[in-house]
């Protein structure tokens, strides 16, 4: 474990939940311990951030680390490090692990792995059901008690409505969130992309919008029966958007994330055949697109969430129907969503801080406002420069990144995890 620095960063632009302003923020012991104009340096580093965004880290609700059972495609090593290149000071490691993260066990070992390394907040969700099967619930009760505050069976949607519903009415009495996958699988056997003009053009199996507007439908009724709150993953339809908008205006404990592919790239993607471009729930319309956009934008979709899914290049090397979907996020994120979101950066640093901290429960210490007393849980952006991926400087161990070539926007220069610079100049320091 590295140490904690005394630093004091000089000429940024504070951006946070309270608003902008030009500020020094002085760093000691793990905590902002000063901010204001022009600050003396005592015997801290200074770092001269002229032109940067100084921001809380961003927190990311859906990260596949794939340790244990699969460290071909990434460690929670490799993970940590591609999110603390990417901003990231607290990621939830989804649980589709091999073993599944159903029990206390494999919840701690990767809690444990997580703070052995240092590099960002790795918070382990939990399974909705006993080896993500869908028959039998996990003990909620004893993975609460150990830190679980988000459980999912995330690459499977719950199944069985009287399951689901008493899975919510579980979670609601402890204090839980429940994240669903949405898409009903009878509807999606056998499908590689979405169910449309391309994929009629291109005689490929296709994955109907309705897949996932069914379950969000159905959760968000039960939701509206039980009382408890569910978190929508990885919406990527119109009606699944408008579906939310109409539950938030109805007062209900609905909240929902959209990913940066899910607002960047389009189904004509898969025209060629490039398994890159294969993920799950699948690339949509552009009209689809522009809702998620809108929903955004308009705060009917809570959080920007990466849903990185590393693969090893035999595996996403396979034909496009035996390939496994999914795409790398965490270091690409900001760039895809300043490249496609015109919004300010307030509102945009909070769909990827702030706002996500309160779902997964982790509002305490991340996503906080950059004051005194705070926890030195930090981002750097330099907001200009436009760049492109180069795969073989990815901290992943996969490179099944859809956006080599692509013109990105804005780069993370710095990010500091509980006082120490895990990234220091767009390098990882460990």
């Amino acid at each position: 474990m590295m140490n904690k620095e005394a630093v004091l960063f000089a000429g940024g632009l504070v951006v946070d939940e309270s608003g902008e302003r030009h500020f020094d923020v002085r760093v000691r012991d793990g905590l902002v311990v000063e901010t204001g104009s022009d600050l003396a340096a005592g015997d801290e580093e200074r770092v001269d951030i002229s032109g940067c965004i100084l921001a809380p880290g961003f927190v990311d609700l859906h990260t596949h680390l794939r340790e244990p059972g699969m460290p071909e495609a990434e460690t929670i090593e490799t993970g940590s490090r591609a999110a603390a290149l990417g901003g990231y000071t607290a990621v939830v490691a989804m649980p589709n692990t091999d073993p599944t993260q159903d029990c206390v066990e494999v919840v701690e070992f990767v809690s444990k792995r997580g703070r052995e390394i240092g590099l960002c907040d790795v918070r382990p969700s939990g399974s909705i059901t006993i080896g993500r099967a869908g028959a039998q619930l996990t003990p909620f009760a004893d993975l609460a008690a150990v830190g679980v505050h988000l459980f999912t069976d995330d690459g499977s949607g719950v199944q069985d409505e009287g399951l689901m519903r008493r899975a919510l009415e579980y979670a609601g009495e402890l204090g839980v969130v429940l994240a669903q996958h949405c898409e009903v699988a009878s509807l999606t056997a056998g499908a590689v992309m979405h169910e449309g003009e391309c994929c009629s053009h291109l005689g490929l199996p296709g994955w109907p919008a309705l897949a996932e507007e069914l379950m969000v439908h159905r959760d968000i009724e039960l939701s509206r029966l039980t009382g408890s709150p569910v978190h929508l993953l990885h919406l990527s339809t119109a009606r699944s958007v408008e579906l939310v908008r109409g539950a938030k205006a109805d007062g209900l404990p609905v909240t929902a994330e959209a990913t940066p592919h899910h607002i960047s790239l389009t189904d004509e993607r898969l025209s060629s055949f490039d398994t890159r471009y294969k993920v799950n729930p699948p690339l949509r319309t552009m009209a689809d697109i522009e809702a998620v956009t809108a929903g955004l934008l308009d705060g009917t979709i809570d959080a920007i969430a990466t849903d990185h899914a590393p693969h090893p290049s035999a595996a996403k090397d396979r034909p496009l129907d035996e390939a496994p979907p999914g795409m790398l996020g965490l270091e690409t994120a900001l760039g895809v969503a300043r490249a496609h979101l015109d919004c300010s950066w307030q509102h945009l640093i909070g769909a990827l801080s702030w706002r996500p901290a309160r779902i997964a429960g982790l509002s305490d210490r991340h996503g906080r406002p950059v004051s005194e007393g705070e926890s030195a849980n930090l981002v750097v952006i330099d907001p200009d420069p436009d760049w492109q991926v180069d795969p073989s400087a990815l901290a992943s161990r996969s490179r099944n990144t859809p956006y080599i070539g692509v013109d990105l926007k804005s780069r993370v220069r710095h990010t500091m995890f509980e006082g120490r610079m895990v990234v220091r100049d767009g390098v990882a320091t460990a």
